[in-house]
């Protein structure tokens, strides 16, 4: 399979991370990056670098243009407030009242990061941006005639709204490439499988018809991101029955994310997708630290399998997954497994 990557992901390197309250070290750091690329390399995929620079405008068919000057130009503008932190963290939230937008930088941190787990330091914009360019090379790949192509993006994306940074993300890559292909295609689905929602994804989608959005994940209800991935979401408006929610109960292990799989590609091959975009995250394996599903790396293979069965042009971005001992080969498993399903 080919796999589009650079180095540009080690400008972003987030230093804080609260949990329930408690300062932590972030697990969203380059050496998961570094995991993946080599697992790909041993395996003896195509490994490349991007062919074109895309530039903004994929971007900017997803993110309003006002979020997108907040992310190029929050960084400097923090740095400006004396006793700042070194990376942009927001101690204020709108929580949805009110219509007013601020003219201060510490008032747009709290408008546009849904939570303190975005830190937003020098080199964020440039590597969010060269990621969201992996996610669109990998789609022209395919647009071009490859059967799939991976995009090794870091940061990830699926958490990021069109106007809201969140959960590690930044630019939401995912939908970036499922609309990119949708300048050529009539329909194209998104198969988050992720440990945790894809609530970006799901909100820049949501009132539309010609994007299917599916996602498995842990169950919401306590668990991030808390607020969305509920079952009862199912779209809104023209939108209304193009968005389904397969929550999964906390520890779920291969069985039940497989048997979850099943109501998934019935609904994709209900829609009859032209192309599918795969938010690939790796962080329901038993061993991921943000432990909250169970999966194998077993149980990788046989998803690698059952999506590569679908038989669509694909495009699978990488969203989380983070340093555990299985990282690697929970990513050459799902790649393994899917190319098997097709022949390659």
């Amino acid at each position: 399979m080919k796999v589009v990557f650079n180095e540009s992901h080690r400008q972003h390197h987030p230093r804080n991370f609260l949990v329930s309250g408690a300062r932590h070290d972030s697990p969203e750091v380059p050496g998961r990056a570094d995991a993946l690329l080599a697992a790909a390399r041993d395996a003896g995929h195509d490994l490349m670098a991007p062919v074109r620079d895309f530039g903004l405008a994929p971007a900017a068919a997803v993110h309003t243009p006002e979020y997108l000057q907040f992310l190029q130009n929050i960084y400097p503008r923090w740095r400006r407030i004396e006793g700042a932190s070194d990376e942009v963290i927001p101690n204020v939230h709108p929580n949805g009242c009110g219509a007013g937008y601020p003219d201060s930088a510490v008032g747009q941190a709290g408008y546009h990061m849904a939570d303190t787990a975005c830190p937003i330091s020098e080199g964020t914009w440039s590597a969010a941006l060269a990621a969201a360019d992996l996610a669109v090379n990998a789609a022209q790949l395919v647009l071009d005639g490859a059967p799939a192509a991976y995009a090794l993006c870091r940061p990830p994306g699926h958490h990021a709204f069109a106007d809201m940074a969140g959960g590690f993300c930044f630019l939401n890559n995912s939908a970036i490439a499922a609309q990119f292909l949708r300048r050529h295609l009539e329909h194209v689905a998104i198969l988050d499988v992720d440990l945790h929602h894809g609530n970006g994804t799901q909100g820049i989608f949501y009132e539309r018809a010609d994007v299917l959005t599916v996602s498995l994940h842990a169950d919401p209800a306590r668990f991030y991101p808390f607020f969305w991935g509920h079952a009862g979401e199912r779209g809104a408006g023209p939108g209304l029955g193009f968005n389904l929610n397969l929550p999964l109960p906390r520890g779920s292990g291969d069985e039940a994310f497989l048997l979850a799989l099943e109501p998934a590609f019935a609904r994709i091959r209900a829609f009859a997708p032209a192309a599918l975009v795969v938010a690939l995250g790796l962080d329901a394996h038993e061993a991921d630290p943000l432990a909250g599903l169970a999966v194998t790396s077993d149980g990788f293979t046989q998803i690698g399998r059952a999506i590569g069965s679908l038989g669509l042009p694909s495009v699978l971005v990488q969203e989380g997954g983070y340093l555990n001992d299985a990282l690697g080969r929970n990513l050459t498993n799902v790649l393994g497994g899917f190319e098997k399903a097709r022949g390659a």
